[in-house]
């Protein structure tokens, strides 16, 4: 038994000197090497967590597939000229409140599509929303018809045809007519978070505009910057007092006034549209 103990005693301390000898990465690229043998290969066990029997689909209704067909304006937006001076009428007059505590972040980071108004829940990004809807001459994505590859916006604002295109730089901004510092002075720092989300992401309160012009409106209301492009100040009037009405905010009295005159330069039967 001696004689037949001591070969298996030697095997087992070459075993071990081979062993130790291996670093961990050499023992990893070893059981690599293993394990790609189909020979030494078993099937995985099955596991809920990696491979279910029956995956069940979960439905996803905030992330639906990208759809370009989705409306991109709310229903009767902008109001017509007599709708807007029905609805400048019934605005409640009163001066901003807590402008000292607006921050952008109280209208959430960024774009969202998880939004109940126009252009949410489309799988679409905010601004490329924007863009389908604004620009003219419009090149699609193949795969993602939500991105806008180029296009050609005419400014609402100056009347400037500026073009994008989306590898480059661009002069083009997407504004929020009632700016959202003018909307939490007229109310939105009462509103819940979700709300003012939908707020900053409703298509109806928003445009794509130039950019230096919108640096230059920044939160002023119409008693204190009017677009220079004097053709569009029945629609900018429509869809600020349009804007002021869908949400209940409030106008100050030389906002209304201004307001009043803008809609004055409506011309009879003006209607508009999605875009003027």
């Amino acid at each position: 038994m001696g004689r037949a103990a001591g070969p298996a005693v030697g095997a087992l301390l070459v075993l071990a000197a081979v062993t130790a000898s291996c670093t961990p990465p050499q023992l990893d690229r070893a059981d690599s090497r293993y394990t790609a043998d189909s020979r030494y290969t078993k099937a995985p066990a099955t596991s809920p967590d990696r491979t279910p029997p029956s995956p069940k689909p979960r439905p996803s209704p905030t992330t639906p597939p990208p759809s370009s067909k989705a409306p991109l304006v709310g229903p009767g937006f902008p109001p017509t000229a007599a709708r807007a001076r029905d609805q400048l009428a019934r605005l409640t007059v009163a001066w901003g409140k807590n402008w000292q505590t607006y921050q952008r972040s109280e209208f959430g980071v960024g774009w969202s599509d998880d939004v109940d108004a126009p252009g949410g829940r489309n799988g679409c990004d905010t601004r490329d929303d924007v863009l389908r809807r604004d620009l003219k001459n419009l090149r699609e994505g193949d795969r993602n018809p939500c991105v806008v590859l180029s296009g050609t916006l005419l400014d609402p604002y100056t009347g400037k045809e500026l073009p994008y295109d989306y590898r480059r730089a661009s002069q083009i901004q997407t504004d929020h007519v009632v700016a959202l510092g003018a909307a939490w002075r007229a109310g939105a720092w009462a509103w819940t978070p979700q709300r003012r989300l939908t707020y900053a992401n409703d298509l109806d309160v928003l445009l794509a505009a130039d950019k230096d012009t919108n640096y230059k409106k920044s939160s002023q209301t119409p008693d204190k910057w009017k677009p220079p492009r004097k053709e569009y100040w029945c629609e900018y009037a429509r869809r600020w007092t349009g804007i002021k009405a869908k949400y209940g905010l409030t106008v100050t009295a030389p906002e209304k006034l201004a307001l009043q005159d803008l809609l004055a330069t409506c011309r009879r039967g003006d209607r508009g549209g999605a875009r003027g």
